[in-house]
């Protein structure tokens, strides 16, 4: 478990990333392909990653090179997810070019530690190396990140969304207590459910937290391993689909909207573009779009255009509606 200790100092520093940190989402999406957790939730974009790859002939540097260097395991070197990476992609692979030569040996000794590593892995310790890493980094993220950069900034902007409604009513310590239930928070301490079991603290010392929501994080939130870097959390965002399993609260909302649209109502729940709400309640985009419009002009959900995708979210009335007594009188909140 990581225990991160708060001040008040760090309370009023706690901040949440407003779009995808591309080098964090390089590093999840390539845990996810070393592993069938959650593939149910990444279907689609699984076959298109697998796909993209072949097809950009990335196949060998991405089982020779990146796979061992971002092992889904308690430890990958820091200095692949550069705070820089917040600013952009491209500030992101200058800070990994710039990495201190001393910086690099050290990380990937501390990989090895956890995990075999090929001897030539030390020679990322020369830039003109690392110059060949950053140049896969930046082919893996156009071929497979770039195409759902659309859909990421959605979901997170719906986060967002979210987040600040909470933010609103129960303050910094509300938004921490919400994050999902791999995190728990026990003030002036956040709790968090950790890869690998590891077992230690985090002292934020007045620096505050940057949460990452994170598209392709999958269960449990990741941090730096070293305490001295700039705090951040990257912390997954519900799936999509987890809004689509059955609620104690759908009966009285069927009798209210009907059995469809109050599907289409719950599906929204975290945020959802039509083609999801359509694969979510078996119906065409055609008919999903229909019904995203009743309740939109009914003040259930708001929607938000990105290039081609629209993405609809709960509006304060519709989170009401998903807040309706359960049979032994509890309030409850569809979370899967």
């Amino acid at each position: 478990m990581l225990r991160i200790h708060f001040t008040a100092e760090d309370l009023a520093r706690t901040r949440l990333a407003e779009r995808p940190d591309p080098l964090w989402e390089i590093t999840a999406s390539l845990h996810r392909l070393q592993s069938q957790d959650g593939r149910w939730a990444y279907a689609g974009w699984y076959r298109d990653a697998r796909a993209a790859i072949a097809s950009q002939k990335l196949g060998s540097v991405v089982r020779t090179l990146l796979i061992p260097l971002f092992p889904r395991a308690s430890y990958f070197p820091d200095f692949l997810t550069p705070a820089e990476s917040g600013q952009g992609l491209r500030a992101g692979l200058d800070a990994v070019l710039g990495t201190p030569p001393d910086r690099v040996r050290q990380e990937i000794g501390l990989l090895a530690q956890v995990r075999r590593v090929p001897s030539e892995m030390y020679r990322l310790a020369d830039q003109d190396v690392r110059a060949d890493l950053v140049t896969a980094l930046r082919r893996y993220h156009d071929a497979v990140i770039g195409p759902y950069l659309d859909r990421m900034q959605a979901r997170i902007d719906a986060e967002g969304a979210r987040q600040s409604r909470t933010l609103l009513h129960g303050g910094a310590e509300g938004l921490l207590g919400g994050l999902g239930p791999a995190m728990r928070w026990k003030a002036p301490v956040l709790e968090v459910d950790y890869v690998g079991g590891i077992d230690r603290d985090l002292r934020l010392d007045g620096r505050g937290l940057l949460l990452i929501p994170s598209y392709f994080c999958w269960q449990k939130p990741v941090s730096f391993a070293d305490p001295d870097l700039p705090p951040v959390l990257l912390y997954p965002l519900a799936p999509a689909e987890r809004a689509f399993r059955p609620s104690p609260c759908e009966a009285p909302l069927s009798a209210l909207l009907g059995r469809t649209r109050a599907a289409v109502l719950v599906a929204v729940t975290y945020g959802a573009t039509n083609s999801e709400i359509a694969r979510a309640v078996s119906m065409s985009a055609a008919n999903a779009s229909h019904h995203t419009t009743v309740l939109r002009d009914a003040g259930l959900i708001a929607s938000h255009r990105h290039a081609n995708t629209v993405l609809h979210t709960l509006t304060p009335l519709g989170a009401s509606l998903l807040r309706l007594p359960d049979r032994e009188g509890r309030d409850t909140l569809q979370r899967g």
